[in-house]
């Protein structure tokens, strides 16, 4: 029987709106396990719900973070108000849940401060928060993170699609990137101010969320052909080094990945075989591409995006043996879906 626990010190309380899962027909639900000892019984579960001027709150965790289930609620509880019936809580939580939120991704604005302001609250897109770009110590939330915000668009990373549904989208106040006489995007950087408040806020919600750091992501890791944000200046190295959170290569196994393919790398990257073996990495590393054994000019924008994340000092696109050593160091570190 799990402990009574009573909620204390609520100084400061957010009426917001606690996803739930989407509920289902019964008759397709795995039955509930039968009780097969003679000390499990079903218990009532008391003073774990605080009401706070009617609104009700559950802050602790009860479940097995070792499955992913988390029992808190960060805000308030969502309930049913059916007419002439009553909702009680006498066994409430199930150990059985978890979050919505999955992902973090990551975005620059491409536009100042007050516009990105007016275009983050006012227009058809949305971020649940804006780091604007002053040196103060101000966060903006835009969105309650029990919603949806607008934020990702179409976007595929491993097995999932349309991260909207089930991510927490941060916009940076950034100008983005103008192109320079040759062709080439040169971005523009972020202030240290900036980057010490977004690294705080992704720790945090990591933490909260449980998020792994495969799902610590660019908007350019979701829509690689279509996007570029938060682009090669943000430092997706430093953040993984000082709150040890996100994705970053083991540089000895890059090395020897190097290594072991100097000799070759050169005679094989250009056959159809290695090619649609790198797009087939790329692919099962997360990103949405589709193996051709060729390379075109959407495709190519796949490794560009993966540059910009993981070797941002050369974004042309072209695969070369850094960027090949940099893949197969990761899919070591982090294996595929």
């Amino acid at each position: 029987m799990h402990k009574c626990l009573t909620i204390m010190g609520l100084s400061f309380l957010v009426f917001s709106c606690s996803a739930q899962k989407n509920s289902t027909n019964r008759n397709i639900e795995t039955k509930p396990k039968p009780i097969t000892t003679a000390t499990e019984k079903i218990v009532e579960k008391k003073h774990e719900v605080v009401s706070y001027k009617g609104v009700e709150f559950f802050k602790n965790n009860i479940g097995d973070i070792t499955k992913n289930d988390n029992t808190t609620s960060y805000g308030s509880i969502v309930t049913a108000e059916p007419k002439g019936f009553k909702v009680v809580k006498t066994y409430f939580p199930s150990l059985a849940q978890n979050f919505r939120q999955k992902y973090i991704i990551l975005h620059y604005t491409a536009i100042d401060d007050d516009k990105s302001i007016l275009a983050l609250t006012q227009r058809g897109v949305s971020a649940h928060y804006l780091v604007n770009d002053k040196e103060d110590n101000q966060i903006y939330q835009l969105v309650d993170e029990n919603k949806r915000a607008y934020h990702a668009g179409l976007s595929v990373w491993r097995n999932d699609k349309n991260l909207n549904d089930n991510s927490i989208g941060i916009e940076i106040t950034n100008m983005g990137y103008t192109v320079d006489s040759i062709g080439k995007k040169v971005f523009a950087p972020f202030n240290e101010n900036q980057l010490k408040k977004v690294f705080k806020l992704v720790k945090d919600i990591a933490d909260r969320y449980q998020i792994p750091p495969t799902n610590i992501l660019g908007h350019s890791d979701v829509a690689p052909t279509r996007k570029q944000d938060p682009g090669p200046m943000f430092p997706w190295k430093k953040l993984y080094e000082e709150e040890k959170i996100g994705m970053w290569y083991d540089d000895a196994t890059m090395k020897n990945v190097m290594m072991k393919s100097l000799s070759t790398f050169d005679s094989m990257k250009d056959k159809n075989t290695f090619i649609f073996k790198v797009q087939s990495d790329l692919q099962n590393f997360g990103y949405d591409i589709v193996p051709t054994g060729s390379w075109n000019t959407e495709n190519m924008r796949v490794v560009e995006s993966f540059q910009y994340r993981f070797r941002p000092e050369n974004y042309d696109g072209v695969l070369d043996l850094g960027t090949y050593s940099i893949l197969q160091a990761l899919l070591q570190k982090y294996p595929g879906k």
